[in-house]
């Protein structure tokens, strides 16, 4: 069975555990990626704070086009940085053929 997690630092994804979603703290761009390889065959989604999914486009980059995991930036305790509606005008555009959102 899949199951849901959040991935970043300590500080932006505890308050996730409260909510039944396992926290996969990583501090780096490295140690993410590192951990990602290790569980991405068992979770069908990953929330990924923006501030460490920056660190860790080319990691990412090897999961875009499969099924799962899903991976979503959300914005961390330092707040948004724009990444995940970035990413989602991509999507739509590349889906779509023309960027809708703006």
């Amino acid at each position: 069975m899949y199951k849901i997690g959040v991935m970043g630092d300590r500080d932006s994804i505890y308050g996730f555990a409260s909510a039944g979603l396992d926290v996969l703290p990583a501090n780096s761009g490295a140690d993410g990626a590192k951990l990602l390889r290790q569980i991405a065959d068992d979770y069908a989604v990953i929330f990924i704070t923006e501030k460490l999914a920056s660190e860790m486009e080319t990691e990412l980059a090897r999961y875009r086009d499969k099924t799962t995991p899903a991976l979503i930036p959300i914005p961390g305790v330092t707040g948004d940085t724009g990444i995940g509606m970035a990413n989602i005008s991509k999507a739509v555009e590349k889906a779509v053929g023309a960027d809708i959102l703006k």
